[in-house]
């Protein structure tokens, strides 16, 4: 029997009714990303604008998760919306650094710092421009 040498563990809260917090555990790498993607998929699908991918529980990830993170950053931003990482450990961050992907999704110790950010960011920009 083959089981995943590093399974994945994806847990969805609705901190709002528009904002999901996406807590990963485990490796996010090729074996695993296409599970990650599918909870992230699932919530879009269900109207969620925010995300909030939270990180602390992932000791390596590699360009399959970046790849996933910047493509529902991409499609939270047509909506709009917005993505934000929570508390990766080093390593991750490091990698998410070095990419240039810190430059694009912002990180957050938090999910509150995270929350702040969207209702700093949603405020005065109610009107489409």
């Amino acid at each position: 029997m083959s089981i995943a040498q590093n399974p994945l563990s994806v847990e969805v809260t609705l901190p709002r009714e528009d904002v999901a917090l996406v807590t990963v555990e485990g490796h996010l790498d090729l074996d695993t990303a296409t599970e990650f993607q599918a909870h992230l998929a699932n919530q879009l699908h269900h109207g969620r604008r925010h995300f909030l991918i939270d990180l602390s529980g992932v000791p390596f990830m590699d360009s399959s998760g970046m790849n996933i993170i910047l493509r529902v950053y991409q499609e939270a931003r047509n909506l709009p919306g917005s993505v934000h990482v929570i508390n990766p450990r080093p390593a991750v961050r490091r990698v998410l650094e070095l990419t240039g992907v810190s430059i694009t999704v912002p990180i957050s110790e938090k999910a509150d710092e995270a929350l702040e950010l969207i209702d700093r960011q949603q405020g005065p920009q109610i009107s489409a421009g």
